[in-house]
């Protein structure tokens, strides 16, 4: 045996130790064949992740709050890693595949627009509109994982992760989550089904137990560290956490992630299946409420959704124009177009090519790009 093969055993020796519900490398598909190296498939997934330009501009794109003067609160780059942590937290404790988790957990918002919820509701109506298709930010992460990163020839990261991205929906709480074992095929039918049926795809179950523990704890890592920023920036004060859940889970991030993580482990050791008791369900599923009441639908004003949503429309219609005319001096030529493979240009839509280039931008990008256009209108 080589030093090689011995390292490549050694990648592989904690999997003797996983839970038989835990997806082992053995089980990894890709739908591109490709030769192995000593990592697993799910580990060399997350090297593909890290290094990826969609993955760098996680730091400039929102969480919940743009453009506040806070460098305190969250960005979308802090929200995966606490996704991973809680979620490799939980794994570990119930003996699953750390590796896959990772690699859903660090991917799992790589399609999230500029504006966060409220860009991807935005860029949802433009892309109905113009294509008929609906525009969900899990689906455009498998996109961009699929179709777009790498210059246009995507990372083709394991079947297992892109599922766990498709499937994370942390807007649907659920009081257990159990995997739903498929295939290649099945995957990419309910990709492709995503696009005409958005209510169908809101409610895929993941194929791995390491999907389900990923889509637990997108809530666990985004529902207690929301109300520490909307506290941080004065929204609300923590008194006002209403008494009947704060009894439960606590009155702070802390509190309620070591309250919730405690929990799913206590109820789904050795178990086909994730879930919380009864009491800790019900508690999340108020404060849940209690945050969308005070927290997600005060993110923008009524002025400022108004003015983005315009700024989307004018530079979709001002991108579009640039392509249609084949103008080259365009941004969307310059850091976008003039770097994809001729596969993707040659399969993608003009449309579709804005689109993508839209959910890609940081914040800070939009923002400038909706300003300037603003001025050239005016």
């Amino acid at each position: 045996m080589t030093n090689l093969e011995k390292a490549k055993k050694n990648f592989l020796e904690i999997e003797n130790h996983l839970s038989s519900f835990a997806c082992k490398s053995s089980e990894a598909i890709r739908l591109k064949v490709e030769k192995d190296d000593i990592r697993t498939p799910f580990f060399r997934d997350i090297d593909r992740i890290i290094h990826s330009l969609s993955y760098t501009r996680y730091m400039d794109k929102t969480q919940v709050y743009s453009f506040k003067e806070n460098d305190h609160i969250s960005k979308r780059m802090v929200h995966v890693q606490l996704v991973s942590k809680i979620a490799r937290t939980i794994g570990r404790a119930l003996k699953l595949n750390e590796d896959l988790i990772e690699a859903i957990a660090l991917s799992h918002d790589l399609g999230h627009t500029p504006l966060g919820h409220a860009g991807e509701a935005m860029l949802n109506k433009i892309s109905l509109r113009e294509l008929g298709e609906y525009f969900a930010h899990n689906i455009q992460g498998v996109r961009s994982c699929m179709i777009v990163d790498k210059d246009g020839i995507g990372h083709n990261l394991t079947v297992q992760t892109l599922d766990g991205i498709m499937c994370h929906n942390g807007e649907i709480l659920d009081p257990i989550y159990r995997p739903m074992k498929k295939d290649a095929n099945e995957f990419m039918r309910e990709y492709e089904e995503s696009y005409k049926d958005l209510k169908k795809s809101k409610k895929y179950a993941p194929m791995t137990l390491e999907g389900c523990v990923v889509r637990i704890s997108d809530v666990v890592a985004y529902i207690g560290r929301d109300i520490e920023d909307a506290i941080n920036l004065g929204l609300f004060q923590r008194d006002e956490l209403p008494k009947e859940i704060t009894d439960v889970l606590g009155n702070n991030n802390k509190e309620i992630v070591n309250t919730i993580i405690l929990d799913i482990i206590n109820e789904s050791i050795d178990k086909p299946y994730i879930k919380m008791s009864d009491q800790v369900f019900k508690a999340l599923f108020e404060l849940k409420e209690f945050n969308y009441k005070n927290i997600y639908s005060k993110s923008l004003t009524k002025d400022e959704y108004n003015y983005y949503e315009n700024g989307m429309n004018t530079i979709y219609k001002n991108y579009l124009e640039k392509i249609e005319n084949n103008d080259r001096s365009s941004i969307i030529y310059e850091i976008f177009l003039n770097y994809q493979s001729e596969e993707y240009l040659n399969s993608t839509s003009p449309k579709r090519q804005v689109i993508d280039f839209i959910s890609g931008m940081t914040d800070e990008l939009f923002l400038n790009q909706v300003i300037e256009f603003y001025k050239l209108k005016n």
